[in-house]
């Protein structure tokens, strides 16, 4: 006999009712959640941006009264090595005021002497950021460069540091360009800054005889390192991109989009020395790229002839008649060593054998007798095997 089901109850009807509720959220609800997680957010990084100027304008205080001290009582340096001591017991487990921390402060305060400098712009770098431009960029100029490229990009310690490393200040805006003519006033300048020459690869590495294509797919395995030299606003947009003009299909090396310029960006990769025809092929690339790809949002697309080399009159000539925005940069990457060349270098096995050889002589002149390790009593081995 098949049971019979009692008739829901009006209980069972409000448990209903309540679970609908619960699983569709009324009208309004997901903009009003969306608006505080952005809200909550904001104050999140203006709390982690006023503790970190409290820190810093705390540190160059700090900083600045160890100095003036030495320099109008004498004090010597031990003092310094006393006070972080007795800090460090007044405030224990509290970071920061270790001898080393304090010796950064007294050259931060000593770098940056102005007080209202220090509130308005430097006080916008977290305190490592101001660690590391003490350490590797000594004279003022550069280091306020670095500073202002820094907060203006939001850059991290890593960033900094690769980018101090890599002469970043030296490269900025050097191409050669037509911008000025090619480009609104508004906008030239922005872009010509943006450009850098000579562009730093040199997480690549490539035989002398390489192509073009092996260049391209080199830096599509290295992506990220690709889109940290370029710098912020390149989004990546595809490799080979075509483009079709009456029925014949172009392909462009490297196809970005600045988030910044609004504006499509195309990078034309070659191997050995600059050439004028190929400011002619980037002037068509970018003609059919303003037809086909760009939005009436969109800025003119901007080209870039990345060569391993050019001649600066050159470059002009072939620039000057050009309507489109043309830059041209030199590149570097690391070279492989020629055949000939790497058939004369000792490998690793080479000189770890060489290692071992002496390493055996010495202890055996001393009166000891040294086992050979176990990688040279194979390599014997199969030396006295072959003979």
């Amino acid at each position: 006999m098949t049971p019979t089901l009692a008739p829901p109850t009006a209980g069972w009807h409000t448990l209903k009712r309540m679970m609908t509720n619960q699983i569709q959220p009324p009208p309004g609800y997901a903009a009003l959640l969306k608006e505080i997680k952005e809200r909550v957010r904001t104050a999140q990084v203006r709390a982690a941006l006023a503790v970190n100027r409290e820190l810093v304008l705390l540190y160059w205080s700090i900083g600045r009264d160890i100095l003036e001290r030495q320099w109008a009582e004498g004090w010597g340096a031990k003092i310094v090595d006393r006070l972080a001591r007795d800090l460090g017991a007044e405030f224990p487990g509290v970071e920061g005021f270790s001898p080393r921390n304090l010796k950064y402060m007294r050259a931060f305060a000593e770098a940056w002497p102005e007080k209202e400098f220090v509130q308005q712009a430097i006080a916008q770098l977290p305190w490592g950021h101001q660690t590391r431009l003490l350490d590797r960029i000594k004279d003022r100029p550069t280091r306020e460069w670095y500073l202002k490229a820094a907060v203006e990009n939001g850059w991290s310690q890593n960033v900094l540091v690769h980018h101090i490393s890599a002469r970043l200040h030296e490269r900025q805006g050097k191409a050669l360009t037509n911008f000025s003519r090619a480009l609104p006033p508004e906008g030239s300048d922005l872009a010509e800054q943006l450009l850098k020459d000579p562009y730093q690869f040199d997480f690549l590495t490539l035989a002398s005889s390489a192509k073009e294509r092996e260049l391209e797919r080199g830096l599509l395995i290295h992506l990220r390192d690709l889109l940290l030299e370029l710098g912020r606003g390149f989004a990546f947009v595809g490799s080979q991109f075509p483009l079709e003009v009456d029925g014949q299909t172009f392909y462009l090396d490297l196809l970005f989009y600045h988030v910044r310029l609004h504006c499509y960006f195309v990078i034309e990769l070659k191997v050995g020395s600059f050439k004028p025809e190929y400011a002619g092929k980037l002037n068509f690339y970018l003609s059919a790229a303003d037809d086909l790809l760009r939005t009436a949002s969109d800025s003119p697309t901007l080209g870039l002839l990345l060569c391993e080399s050019r001649g600066e009159s050159i470059v002009e000539y072939a620039l000057r008649d050009v309507a489109k925005p043309i830059g041209v940069s030199t590149y570097r990457v690391t070279r492989q060593l020629p055949v000939p060349l790497r058939d004369e270098v000792p490998s690793i096995e080479d000189l770890q054998g060489v290692v071992e050889k002496l390493r055996l002589e010495l202890h055996e002149q001393a009166g000891k007798q040294l086992k050979p390790s176990p990688r040279l009593a194979d390599k014997n081995k199969r030396e006295r095997g072959k003979s």
